[in-house]
């Protein structure tokens, strides 16, 4: 779908900025975690390389068109566009495939590539594609592909490890923290794209059309919001599990989850600062510091929890209010005993 008629705006470009400037600070407190172990990124870029990334760029190769200057001109535009604002050095490769499925990927370690479902190219408009495409190369800038690729090796894996005595259950638990970890990294991927797009309402309306597909004329955004309000407010602690369960095993949070964190975002004034130049470069990236990484997710983490308004959420904070509570009348007393006790055991000396 040709977006001709909307006006093109000179959009704010980035230079040198470090992928740390969007991230979401679960996502990157769980990268630098695992950054951690020595030697395991170039282990792992390695074996993949050679593997997986070698294999599926045969096979997109083979079953989908490559975008380039002769071959979907409108889409290398605006790849090109994406590249040029996040101050990308390396172009990676973008193919087109066919399927009805309004959906997109990066693969690949050392030389990523992104894959747009044709579904994209036909439902989205140019501003929306834009989106779509920031999206994909934050995942590629922030290295997500190298994890999203072992979590997917692991998962391939786990089906033999079930047969090993407390294989399966250990391979399990890494499995749901690194999805954990995925779903946080989709909330990063949703900054960078709207950091190219650099129009909240447009990227608000992909989050829409991912759930509902391309027929806005039969939305409305208005509408989609308060769903997402619903969603957030159920009333019951069983839906509140529910929603838990159901959760576990995406690989992305689902859409009224992300548009609520985008708008969050948003409205918290971070995005307005990156617009006006104040973020983080890649010439900081080596200053980077891990425990400030881990007590800033942890905070993100308390800060959600505190603000949420899911029922579950409620009953938590007021059981931790009450033992907080009786914690404290618990140790009034027994200083008030024993501080009494003192004070009558040292008159009756003094009595002798």
């Amino acid at each position: 779908m040709d977006d001709a008629s909307s006006i093109r705006r000179i959009k704010t470009k980035f230079p040198g900025i470090s992928s740390k400037a969007w991230e979401h600070p679960a996502d990157r407190a769980a990268l630098t975690a695992v950054r951690k172990v020595p030697g395991l990124d170039t282990l792992l870029q390695k074996l993949i390389g050679i593997t997986t990334e070698r294999s599926l760029r045969l096979i997109t190769l083979a079953s989908a068109v490559r975008v380039s200057a002769n071959q979907f001109p409108r889409i290398n535009r605006l790849h090109r566009e994406a590249c040029d604002l996040l101050d990308m050095q390396e172009v990676p490769e973008l193919y087109v495939s066919q399927s009805p499925f309004l959906n997109a990927g990066a693969i690949g370690v050392e030389k990523p590539f992104i894959v747009l479902n044709s579904s994209i190219v036909d439902g989205m408009t140019d501003d929306e594609i834009l989106a779509i495409i920031g999206h994909e190369l934050g995942h590629c800038m922030s290295g997500h592909v190298l994890y999203k690729t072992l979590l997917q090796l692991l998962i391939k894996f786990s089906v033999a490890a079930f047969s090993v005595p407390l294989g399966g259950a250990s391979i399990l638990a890494v499995i749901i923290a690194l999805k954990e970890w995925d779903r946080k990294s989709e909330l990063s991927a949703d900054r960078a794209g709207l950091l190219v797009v650099q129009d909240p309402q447009v990227y608000y309306n992909v989050l829409m059309k991912l759930a509902g597909g391309p027929r806005t004329s039969e939305m409305d955004i208005n509408e989609f919001f308060l769903q997402a309000a619903d969603y957030e407010g159920s009333p019951s602690v069983l839906d509140s599990m529910h929603k838990l369960l159901n959760l576990v095993g995406q690989s992305h949070p689902f859409p009224v989850l992300r548009l609520t964190e985008l708008k969050t975002w948003v409205d918290s004034g971070a995005y307005g600062k990156i617009l006006a130049g104040d973020y983080l470069g890649r010439d900081g990236d080596a200053k980077d510091d891990p425990m400030n990484n881990f007590r800033e997710a942890a905070r993100n983490y308390r800060e959600d929890f505190n603000a949420s308004k899911d029922p579950l959420a409620e009953t938590l904070r007021n059981a931790m209010e009450t033992a907080d509570s009786v914690r404290a009348k618990a140790k009034e007393a027994f200083s008030s005993f024993f501080n009494g006790g003192g004070n009558s055991s040292n008159g009756n000396d003094d009595s002798k």
